[in-house]
């Protein structure tokens, strides 16, 4: 099987022998292995090219063109539409007027984004590849919309336009071509992103990220300030977590793979409550490939000295600015908000900003709509979002009107906790079946055998529960805030998780 993948691959063959021997996809062995590659060169970056010993200049040179190295390592000439993109939203940033520079950047380069997707599976056979270029080039176009967006902010807005945060990642001048193509291609994220802001990438290429940490409200982030603490820790514990989840990735979902919840013979011989057993479990298994590539790829950051976000009370270094997932906040989560948050949080975080808080019009549906776009154009994405839509509000309905009844004692607190982590998981794996199985025919045979019974509770819940309108629930939040800071004489408690929801430690999310 890994012949056959090989001689479709146009990336680099020299890890054939390889992929031959671990009977693996040769695409697949040259992303890990470049990716460890990133890891070693990522050590070395911060301990020869620290700004304290040489400029930054030389950190974006040296950045830009190992990212270009190991882009065409892996994807061969496919690697040049990474440029072709860049290129392309780089000539209407300098070009384009700045009052609509940032709309004609997203469309430009979404609209790339999605006639590589659209040819890659329509055109080309879509299975020629187990990694396909399209992968980076999605982290690449969160890079350059993002940046459109905040220069549009920091040079076409006047300061009072702005949210906190608005302003925390505003930029106030035009980056310089190899600034940009540092930004977007560096080889420390090429392969796998996480995004980033480009304030924090700046700041982690000219060596003022370590100084301090400050908050979207101008408070400082820890009371214990460092120059230059170290990342090792924070890297072995999550090669750890990677070597963890792979090995439980490899050796359980093969088990229980999503693919026979809809064989006929499963479907007819397997009691109910059993096949939703047998999809949570198929879905726990499969989420370590993601936790694997995910943690994998801030590892990289961290090594080379991104990724600092404060110290914790105690005084302890904290590395988490741009993780992808917090795993334990995803297996536990007691709502489908929770869940989303924790999960692919800097994507969570761009939708959030270029759409969610600029759509002026139902920003829930437009947010699940570019994410669907952004992922690609297999139906079973547009298939998992439109669900997606439903299940966000019928969660919303249940928390504004189920929730309060269940605070009245902790014993209440803990039962209401128990269902909605089990409805929340259950909805969860019905919800991205689609996304796994990519087609239309077997994603509605999967939904027909459950009787389309969640989409119909969740038609049911959004039609018979009210909701507040967006407006008003942010109103509320925002007395009752105020109402809880000034009970709490600590009013600048530190939330553990507050920096690493949103890159410049914005307290509050929409809801």
């Amino acid at each position: 099987m890994a012949t056959e993948t090989a001689s479709t691959c146009t990336g680099s063959t020299l890890l054939q022998p390889i992929s031959d021997i671990i009977n693996l996809p040769l695409d697949q062995v040259n992303f890990v292995v470049c990716q460890l590659f990133a890891l070693l060169t990522a050590v070395w970056f911060r301990l020869y090219l620290h700004p304290s010993k040489t400029s930054t200049f030389v950190r974006h040179v040296v950045a830009t063109l190992l990212g270009f190295y190991l882009a065409l390592f892996c994807f061969g000439w496919y690697a040049l539409h990474f440029l072709v993109q860049s290129g392309l939203s780089y000539s209407i940033m300098i070009f384009a007027g700045l009052e609509h520079m940032h709309k004609y950047c997203f469309v430009v380069a979404l609209g790339y984004l999605s006639f590589c997707q659209i040819t890659r599976v329509y055109v080309f056979d879509y299975s020629m590849y187990s990694a396909d270029f399209t992968g980076p080039m999605m982290v690449i176009t969160q890079k350059i919309t993002s940046l459109a967006f905040e220069i549009h902010d920091g040079l076409a807005k006047k300061e009072e336009q702005l949210s906190s945060s608005q302003r925390y990642l505003a930029v106030r001048r035009m980056p310089s071509l190899l600034e940009y193509l540092s930004y977007s291609c560096n080889f420390m994220g090429i392969l796998a992103g996480p995004t980033c802001s480009y304030n924090d990438y700046m700041a982690f290429m000219e060596g003022t990220g370590y100084h301090s940490i400050t908050e979207a409200n101008g408070k400082e982030n820890g009371k214990y300030k460092i120059n230059h603490p170290s990342p090792k820790s924070d890297v072995i514990s999550k090669l750890c977590t990677c070597v963890i989840s792979l090995g439980v990735y490899l050796s359980i979902y093969k088990m229980v793979p999503v693919e026979r919840s809809i064989d006929d013979s499963f479907i007819s011989s397997t009691p109910f409550y059993q096949q939703v057993i047998y999809l949570y479990l198929s879905m726990l298994s499969l989420r370590p490939k993601y936790f694997f590539v995910w943690t994998l790829a801030d590892a990289i950051n961290n090594a080379a000295g991104f990724g600092f976000n404060g110290y914790t009370r105690q005084g302890i270094p904290r590395w988490d600015r741009i993780s992808n997932l917090r795993i334990m906040d995803i297996e536990f989560a007691t709502s489908f908000k929770t869940f989303l948050d924790n999960w692919n949080i800097q994507t969570a975080l761009w939708l959030k900003r270029v759409c969610y808080e600029r759509c002026p019009i139902n920003p829930t549906a437009a947010t699940f709509l570019l994410s669907a776009i952004w992922h690609g154009v297999y139906p079973g994405y547009y298939l998992t979002f439109l669900t997606g839509i439903a299940m966000t509000m019928a969660a919303r309905a249940i928390r504004h009107n189920v929730r309060p009844h269940f605070q009245g004692s902790l014993t209440h607190q803990r039962i209401y906790d128990v269902i909605t982590w089990a409805g929340t998981q259950v909805a969860i794996c019905y919800t991205v079946v689609p996304f796994v199985l990519l087609a239309v025919e077997t994603s509605l045979k999967f939904y027909k055998s459950w009787y389309f019974c969640i989409h119909l509770l969740c038609l049911l819940l959004v039609l018979l529960l009210p909701v507040k309108p967006r407006h008003l629930r942010a109103k509320e939040q925002q007395a009752n805030s105020l109402e809880v800071d000034s009970l709490q004489p600590d009013s600048g408690k530190h939330n553990h998780h507050s920096a690493t929801d949103n890159n410049c430690n914005q307290k509050h999310k929409s809801t």
